[in-house]
């Protein structure tokens, strides 16, 4: 924990955040912060509740004056991505998150902050444990496993919350108020091949240093994906040098774009000279391709002992041909919001060795067919090599209403609090507010947050200006809140 940080002002929603952050909060391993959260309601005096699959929900009446406004549901999520970097020794399981401030900027030393979602959680926290913020009917919802499927809000019960109006807190640019979002669904191949002995001498390459990020909110960034690079060159390695291969380990999770990526070969004798000559060659021209995006790329070629097995060569050109050929990145840019991705996918986890390949994909759309168009393209490059293919974990996306009455309500408050118009918009990413709309029916949606930069990578930020003003607005929506008819 930092006291710098707690420091900062507006101190009520900055020590929430430090005491969620010590709190081990991994996607599927929640059983910690879902504690934390139902002891900090309980303690409040505060109505508080948890659904089966681990959903908390908080109830918070109004003050004094405002009983007759429109309830308001307050949502977060409680997970964060754990993303660290390969130097970086730390345990996510036992550890709390290590925040400094640097500049303008609150960091995390290594590893991702978890200001996504934390920011919102900490402003939730805020408004119900506060003295002296005039509101009406509160409710605050706390959702799990957001960052890896989105269950939490896709299990709510029916009808469990009685507001009218959510403002979910997880949007990453200040001065936007988001009103749609992409649709989701994970795709995984696997793939068994055989193997053979090994021969010539081995070899680790390690690329490191590539940016990474989120694969919906950077991936228009066009930033360098470790996973791609690595079977661009090791594909050039087998074409040119006859190389044998025997690991492949590349990214960490389905949301992030991949950073790292490793492979174990083995070269022929007499071949060690040629193959580093087009090691170096090739990491000049990505690191060229790429000097704007992923300046710190490095790639190491580092002996190494000879491994037990390797793929045999016909299974290993097909699988490396087809990760080299499977679609990643941008797809398709939006029609109905300028500037916006409609359809992506994200090559995020490709795991090589001892005879099983498992590669994971995330593809995002705000159309739902386009969504499974792209997977089913994906699908069929890995079919041509005999792999299995399965799609899992589909959610929807979130269909924009730009008649919201709350939007009209954000705007004008936004508009005099600001002294500018707010940009209105969809992001190329998964909210829980599509999900939630089926459960909640009656609920009119709306998500705002701070500046945060570079989530899902160990380079997260939050502009620390960005969360005063976020906070200011927030008390001000809920003091503007309109009554009830």
């Amino acid at each position: 924990m930092s006291e710098e940080v707690r420091n900062l002002e507006p101190k009520v929603l900055w020590n929430h955040f430090e005491d969620l952050n010590a709190v081990p909060r991994p996607s599927k391993k929640e059983e910690r912060v879902i504690e934390f959260i139902m002891n900090f309601g309980k303690n409040l005096g505060l109505h508080t509740e948890r659904d089966e699959i681990g959903n908390i929900l908080i109830k918070k009446p109004a003050t004094p004056g405002h009983e007759h406004k429109m309830g308001v549901v307050l949502q977060s999520h409680l997970d964060m991505v754990h993303q660290k970097n390969s130097d970086t020794d730390f345990d996510f399981l036992t550890q709390g998150i290590q925040s400094f401030i640097d500049g303008e900027w609150v960091k995390a030393k290594g590893t991702t902050l978890g200001a996504d979602n934390g920011i919102g959680v900490a402003a939730a926290m805020s408004v119900l444990s506060s003295k002296d913020i005039e509101h009406g009917p509160i409710e605050s919802i706390f959702t799990i496993d957001e960052e890896t499927g989105m269950t939490g809000a896709e299990h709510l019960t029916p009808n469990w919350v009685e507001g009218d109006i959510l403002l979910n807190m997880d949007t990453e640019d200040e001065g936007e108020l988001c009103i749609g979002c992409a649709g989701g669904v994970d795709t995984t191949v696997n793939f068994h091949y055989g193997l053979e002995h090994p021969s010539g001498t081995a070899f680790n390459i390690n690329m490191t240093g590539l940016f990474g990020g989120h694969s919906g909110c950077d991936i228009h960034l066009q930033r360098a994906n470790s996973n791609k690079l690595m079977a661009r060159l090791l594909l050039k390695l087998m074409n040119e040098c006859g190389i044998q291969i025997s690991k492949f380990d590349g990214g960490s999770l389905r949301n992030a774009i991949p950073r790292e990526a490793f492979a174990t070969i083995t070269i022929p004798t007499g071949k060690i000279d040629s193959c580093r000559a087009i090691l170096v060659d090739f990491e000049g021209i990505v690191k060229n391709e790429f000097s704007k995006t992923d300046p710190n790329l490095k790639i190491e070629f580092v002996a190494t002992d000879m491994p037990k097995s390797v793929a045999n060569k016909a299974d290993a050109s097909k699988m490396i041909n087809a990760i080299h050929a499977v679609r990643n990145g941008m797809y398709r840019m939006s029609n109905d919001f300028e500037d916006l991705v409609e359809t992506s996918t994200n090559t995020s986890r490709v795991s090589m060795d001892d005879g099983h390949l498992k590669i994971d994909f995330l593809t995002r759309s705000s159309v739902d067919e386009a969504k499974w168009d792209l997977a089913s393209q994906i699908e069929s490059t890995f079919k041509l090599i005999g792999a299995e293919v399965e799609h899992a974990g589909s959610y929807p996306g979130w269909e924009p209403n730009p008649d919201s009455q709350i939007l009209k309500v954000m705007r004008g408050i936004h508009e005099d609090y600001f002294k500018e118009k707010p940009i209105v918009n969809a992001v190329h990413a998964g909210l829980e507010c599509g999900i939630i709309s089926r459960t909640q029916p009656k609920l009119d949606m709306i998500s705002f947050g701070p500046t945060i930069k570079n989530p899902h990578s160990p380079d997260e930020k939050v502009d620390i200006g960005t969360v005063d003003r976020f906070w200011g607005y927030l008390k001000k929506v809920l003091v503007e809140i309109p009554n009830k008819n």
